[in-house]
């Protein structure tokens, strides 16, 4: 999710137990090997044994279309310290299909195969790898050829959003697709897409015959979803759980803060914000409050407020 699960929020969000690994935003490349700097920017957690600072671990997730650059840039991010590589033929965003990139790639499944060939040559046979795909570009028809040839190229777990680019986000995602998925191929299939509750969870399960899940916006929403799916509870309420996502709101901007441009820093709380009032009716109120204040001093201001009346609120 570029922009949004960057580092800092992979560090929040795993600071409360139930997330097994993380991926990272992609990493984009074109024809060149790229820079070590530019892999720190993106995945600081390199240098930090590939996980968290609460241990979770992180894979390197590239984005690109040449074979033998995507291959070098593998190579360099494991000699870095990634314990796997993922990559993406996922991403539905015009600005990087225009350039032949993410989902756009999944109307040849030949391109595909080449490109994770390209990346299995490149690493040892011992590195992890994996790709994320769609069920295609504008229909499902070759979403089966394409997880095939993914397998074929030495992709050694496929994780599948349920949804083509044309369909973007707009539910319903179409779990059942996954299991037929899952049927073409031997290697591990994970399942993705519209997965915000514990019962969307099972229910998910379910339908693709998946072990595993990937969620993504379900967990920016409801930063304790994984931590119910793995007790087997419903979750505390939002009431309940609102003064600790305060904390961590606060975590994130001031980690924000200390690295980012000061007109882009009040933005990131505001989006987050905005995600969560799926699930907490509390966000929308401190979303509302801060909306319009660019300062992000200001911002901080709000949010340590919130932090102590939340934490007054929960002690009555």
């Amino acid at each position: 999710m570029e922009g949004v699960l960057d580092h800092s929020l992979r560090d929040v969000l795993t600071r409360i137990q139930g997330v097994d690994v993380c991926v990272t935003e992609f990493i984009r490349v074109t024809d060149q090997l790229l820079p070590e700097s530019v892999f720190r920017r993106l995945a600081p957690e390199l240098g930090a044994g590939s996980q968290t600072p609460s241990g979770t671990p992180v894979l390197v997730q590239l984005l690109g279309n040449d074979p033998v650059a995507m291959g070098e840039n593998a190579v360099r991010a494991v000699e870095m310290g990634a314990p796997g590589i993922d990559l993406n033929f996922g991403c539905p965003a015009k600005t990087v299909n225009k350039s032949r990139g993410g989902a756009i790639l999944l109307k040849d499944p030949e391109e595909v195969h080449d490109i994770v060939a390209g990346v299995r040559r490149a690493l040892p046979d011992q590195v992890p790898l994996s790709a994320k795909m769609r069920l295609g570009f504008q229909d499902k028809s070759l979403a089966l050829e394409n997880a095939q040839a993914m397998e074929a190229a030495g992709a050694m777990r496929l994780t599948v959003h349920a949804r083509t680019k044309v369909e973007g986000y707009k539910p319903p995602a179409h779990w059942e697709w996954i299991d037929r998925i899952r049927e073409a191929v031997k290697v591990p299939v994970v399942a993705n897409g519209d997965i915000w509750t514990v019962d969307d969870y099972h229910r998910c399960r379910e339908v693709s015959g998946c072990d595993d899940v990937m969620i993504g916006r379900g967990l920016i929403a409801n930063p304790f979803l994984a931590q119910a799916v793995r007790e087997g509870s419903e979750g505390l309420a939002a009431v309940e759980t609102w003064p600790r996502i305060c904390e961590l709101l606060l975590a994130y901007h001031l980690m924000v803060l200390d690295r980012l441009e000061t007109k882009h820093v009040a933005g990131r709380a505001k989006q987050w914000l905005r995600m969560m009032q799926r699930h907490y009716p509390q966000a929308e109120t401190l979303f509302m409050t801060i909306r319009t204040e660019r300062d992000p001093h200001r911002v901080t201001e709000y949010l340590q407020q919130a932090v102590e009346i939340s934490a007054i609120d929960i002690n009555r």
